[in-house]
């Protein structure tokens, strides 16, 4: 799991900003670093998609891995689980979409029994707050900082879902 890797960075943030965040008496500051933990978050996990799409092509040619890498340079945030199937993994082939859809529906519907929490969800929730704060400066007055690294920690099993469809059988 090379790519896990990824995850120290905002894994580290949220570590520190744990030990902040409680104390905060301000509520405007307090529901800013929902939108911090949110970029965090995703940019993480777009080191981490790329990673996992651009070696699974060099495995498979070496020209192949130039040609995704060059396709995912410029990335930003594109990563929406729509995005992913048809934009990302398409170009592998329609096996590794359905391999990645199945894969996720089994995931979320454990997830969902052990948990109680929609990994889809959570990691959409967390792209569209991390959009409104780094595009419009705007922050989430309904989700707390809690919510945040909750959906952060749920989200990385999309991540985890991607990374095991993309592997040779």
């Amino acid at each position: 799991m090379i790519y896990g890797s990824h995850f120290r960075h905002a894994d580290d943030i949220v570590n520190h900003l744990n030990d902040i965040v409680p104390e905060i008496t301000n509520p405007l500051l307090k529901a800013k670093y929902v939108g911090f933990v949110s970029v965090a978050a995703v940019t993480v996990y777009e080191l981490a998609i790329k990673e996992i799409l651009i070696e699974f092509a060099r495995r498979k040619h070496q020209v192949f891995g130039h040609f995704i890498e060059a396709h995912l340079d410029r990335i930003n945030g594109r990563i929406r689980l729509k995005t992913i199937k048809e934009e990302h993994i398409s170009r592998f082939g329609s096996k590794y979409e359905t391999r990645f859809q199945q894969g996720l529906d089994k995931r979320t519907k454990e997830y969902l029994q052990d948990n109680q929490r929609d990994i889809k969800n959570s990691y959409t929730n967390l792209i569209i707050w991390r959009n409104d704060f780094s595009h419009t400066g705007r922050i989430n007055p309904t989700t707390t900082y809690e919510e945040a690294v909750q959906a952060y920690e749920d989200g990385k099993e999309v991540i985890h879902c991607l990374a095991s469809c993309m592997i040779d059988e």
